[in-house]
């Protein structure tokens, strides 16, 4: 394959401005829902659109894929090349965000996931049988499992729980303590943390970073990964940042992603964000570096005027006791926070249906969390610059 041009750049794997010509060709790419490696490849003899940004080369589709895969530095400074140029333009303001996230495939199968426990008696299982086989001198495969994946796999779960055990111990100690001084002893004792992993918890020997979710109660599990997106609700929805996180609540990421603007473009001043965001000690972490969280208290079911569905059996609502949430909740019913609070669903939300539907991303192609969070910055990439293309043109 030549080398030269932008192509050269997917050729060297390497930095500087050869490598932001590859990455904007493979954003523009990406813009038009093209994702796979070949079909990138087989674009650029055929599409008008891919040649030019690919000046008239054509890399074969293991460089393409060996690029996205190894120039993360390159294609995060990109992401934030074109913020700082949407700003400069009027095109950002950084002032009211949305965040949300959303369940997006993972490259592996569900099928691939095991147990914990049961990863356990396979193993025992499968030296049991290796050591009769070896007796007998038979070649014969004793079961259809991975036998490589399952012990290696075992061996950094078990690691994983010692580190999240250590981790949690002070907090268990300090607990214990408020525990046995109270007078009576009351309620609960606190729960030591256990240095071995849950029974139930899931393992995928494909895709070990990824995780069974599922969007709602009333959707199917799949193998996913959680997507995070912060959008600009100034009208603009242009992403201003992004993450992904391998666990289903939004929660834990929430003070992270918001605060890691600061270094990057910038601390909004509000920022926007539905129930499953509610925590307090975050909120606590947002507000004490002088962003107002906006975040939904309770989920409200609304029914439509001659709804065609059965009632809903009748359910006692929730009770909201901490005083954090009880103050939220006012806030959120009266105005301005109502009337800025509605911005939220009209932001955030569309992005992830053009993601999904309009540019057609809906599985992830790479494996692990460091490649899966290259992949997404691409897409929040291409996103911005089919939504600047947009504006301008407008």
């Amino acid at each position: 394959m030549a080398a030269g041009g932008r192509c050269g750049a997917f050729h060297r794997g390497g930095g500087g401005a050869g490598a932001a010509g590859g990455i904007f060709s493979a954003s523009a790419d990406w813009r038009q829902g093209v994702f796979s490696s070949r079909r990138i490849e087989r674009a650029t003899h055929r599409d008008i659109g891919m040649r030019f940004v690919a000046a008239n080369l054509h890399p074969d589709h293991d460089t393409i894929s060996t690029f996205r895969r190894g120039n993360r530095a390159a294609i995060e400074a990109a992401f934030l090349h074109v913020l700082e140029l949407a700003r400069e333009t009027g095109l950002m303001r950084l002032g009211t965000v949305s965040i949300d996230g959303t369940k997006i495939d993972a490259n592996a199968s569900k099928y691939r996931s095991i147990r914990y426990d049961r990863a356990k008696d396979l193993r025992e299982k499968l030296a049991t049988d290796i050591a009769a086989l070896m007796e007998r001198a038979d070649a014969a495969d004793a079961t259809e499992m991975d036998h490589q994946a399952l012990p290696d796999e075992l061996a950094r779960r078990e690691a994983e729980a010692r580190k999240q055990a250590e981790a949690a111990r002070p907090d268990y100690e300090r607990r214990k303590a408020a525990f046995d001084a109270k007078r009576g002893r009351r309620g609960r004792p606190p729960k030591e943390p256990d240095d071995e992993p849950l029974p139930d918890r899931q393992i995928n020997l494909t895709d070990p970073d990824s995780k069974l979710m599922r969007r709602s109660d009333a959707h199917e599990y799949r193998q996913a990964c959680n997507a995070q997106a912060v959008v600009c609700a100034e009208g603009r929805q242009l992403i201003v940042e992004k993450g992904i996180v391998a666990t289903t609540a939004d929660a834990p990421s929430f003070a992270d992603m918001i605060l890691g603007m600061e270094g990057r473009i910038g601390l909004p001043r509000t920022v926007l964000a539905d129930t499953g965001f509610a925590s307090r000690k975050a909120v606590e972490t947002v507000q004490a570096r002088g962003v107002d969280p906006l975040v939904a208290i309770g989920r409200p079911v609304d029914r439509r005027s001659y709804d065609f569905r059965p009632e809903p059996s009748p359910r006692e609502p929730l009770r909201i006791t901490e005083p954090w949430r009880l103050k939220m909740k006012a806030r959120l019913q009266q105005d301005p926070a109502k009337t800025l609070y509605a911005l939220r669903r009209q932001t955030v939300e569309p992005v992830f249906g053009i993601i999904k539907s309009a540019m057609g991303f809906t599985r992830f192609h790479l494996r692990g969390l460091a490649n899966v969070a290259t992949e997404w910055t691409l897409v929040a990439l291409a996103y911005n610059c089919r939504r600047i293309a947009r504006l301008s043109a407008a």
